[in-house]
């Protein structure tokens, strides 16, 4: 059974802190067996204060750290700002639990966590996020890490990066996909109540009014799409469905998801292809022509750019996990 290891520091975010039993806590194989054990530690064993007004009593040491497959670190109250130090994010006994972590295990930050995995040098010539809102900070305290604040989170094989607060979530989910396929992610997600993969990133939150409830939206057009994936599918259409014009359809479509349409449709023809290779024995070209890539060779040139794996190696993983 895979390991996860929720490492609670000082001023811990409580929300944050509960998402990795949340989601790795739901997952079950076909028999109903868990698939992962979440436990969650604190450096010294003892009970740790929050953000908010409760502690938190935990059951195991920083000795765990050193049976993780997977280790997580949420939030916690610390100075982020320019004017913080090293020893604000990674006091010495924290960079002691580190190098605890066996050779090979993952480790995951989630929102501003980011800084300890800075400060313990594991982001180095890295690409990497963090909240938007201390992107910049960030910048600045560790130019050696490639910032990239418009992202929900970053994968980068052993070393996973989280933006801000519920895109840990997003994050979880991602590493259920990646272990397990998008099946078990998408019951999953289900089971949470939450979208398997939320469309656009950060960009869609950043200083932007909320939308007055009356003005238009492009849900519909994108239900409709959904529906349609194996069809040609025109922006025109796509706006006329939504009752706009081709130049308002698009601003609208970036507010309300953080990227355009023709990105957007990608990315779902995309998911929608992994999603047969995983339960379906159909040839490539079959996929590619069910999910709107036309020809097995633009199936394989946006998987490769998505995932960075080819169709039937894809498809070879994820039927040997089950």
């Amino acid at each position: 059974m895979h390991r996860v290891v929720v490492l609670a520091l000082e001023g811990v975010y409580p929300f944050e802190m509960s998402i990795p039993v949340r989601i790795f806590g739901t997952v079950e194989g076909p028999a109903g067996a868990p698939l992962y054990e979440v436990l969650t530690c604190s450096l010294d064993g003892r009970p740790v204060r929050t953000s908010a007004d409760f502690g938190v009593a935990v059951d195991h040491g920083g000795e765990l750290i050193g049976t993780a497959d997977t280790l997580v670190i949420p939030p916690f109250t610390c100075g982020v700002g320019p004017d913080a130090t090293t020893r604000d994010w990674l006091p010495d006994e924290l960079a002691q639990a580190l190098r605890r972590l066996p050779a090979g295990a993952r480790i995951v930050s989630m929102c501003t966590a980011s800084y300890v995995l800075a400060a313990a040098g594991l982001l180095d010539g890295r690409r990497a996020t963090t909240h938007w809102n201390e992107a910049e900070s960030f910048r600045r305290a560790f130019p050696q890490v490639d910032v990239d604040a418009d992202v929900l989170f970053v994968d980068g094989g052993d070393v996973l990066t989280a933006a801000g607060v519920a895109a840990g979530v997003d994050l979880c989910l991602h590493l259920v996909r990646r272990d397990h396929g998008s099946a078990v992610a998408n019951r999953v997600a289900r089971l949470c109540v939450v979208p398997p993969w939320r469309e656009g990133g950060q960009a869609q939150f950043i200083e932007r009014p909320v939308p007055e409830p009356s003005a238009e939206s492009t849900a519909a057009a994108r239900a409709w799409a959904l529906d349609r994936l194996g069809e040609p599918i025109a922006l025109a259409e796509l706006a006329r469905r939504a009752g706009m014009s081709v130049r308002t359809f698009s601003r609208r479509f970036r507010e309300e998801t953080g990227t355009t349409p023709g990105q957007w449709l990608t990315r779902q023809r995309v998911e929608h292809a992994r999603r047969l290779l995983e339960v379906t024995d159909w040839p490539v070209d079959r996929i590619a022509a069910e999910s709107g890539m036309g020809t097995g060779a633009s199936l394989r040139r946006h998987l490769a750019a998505a995932i960075g794996v080819a169709p039937l190696a894809y498809r070879a993983t994820f039927r040997a996990r089950r």
